[in-house]
């Protein structure tokens, strides 16, 4: 295995070459510092000054220049199907990542939320696909770790 030198900077944007790409889930896309390494087998160091949401970024830019691709990588989700409206509610009443698509909506692997859609009505197909969920409503970031003025008790 090739080790590349660090990563120097986090890239909004494509820029004209992309010379490999590193494959993230959900979870790992929320980081620190951590070893990368590419679909090409080369490994890398993330060194971030604070905890950071990648799925705001294209990728990494190497301090040799180079180019590296974040992409989601595939995992186990449920393709919700059914009254997405209404679906969509008691998923995001619950705090869940979830992906809003025009005819669907998709959620990680979860056997307790599974059964609470199904007792809804809608209907649950499993997949393993990349897994890109809307971000918080209060700009880039995730859903959970929010604060309001209301209690869960």
């Amino acid at each position: 295995m090739t080790d590349l030198p660090p990563a120097a900077s986090l890239l909004s944007s494509a820029p004209l070459r992309c010379d490999d790409t590193v494959a993230m889930d959900y979870d790992a896309r929320l980081m620190r510092r951590k070893r990368l390494v590419t679909r090409s087998g080369a490994g890398f160091l993330v060194d971030l000054p604070e905890v950071t949401n990648l799925d705001a970024y294209w990728g990494f830019e190497l301090e040799d220049g180079r180019a590296i691709r974040i992409e989601p990588a595939q995992e186990a989700v449920l393709v919700v199907t059914g009254d997405l409206p209404r679906l969509a509610w008691h998923i995001g009443n619950r705090h869940t990542p979830c992906q809003i698509e025009g005819d669907r909506l998709i959620i990680r692997d979860d056997h307790v939320l599974e059964n609470m859609l199904r007792g809804l009505g809608a209907t649950i197909t499993r997949a393993t696909l990349p897994f890109t969920p809307e971000g918080g409503a209060y700009g880039h970031g995730r859903t959970m770790g929010h604060a309001h003025d209301h209690s869960h008790a």
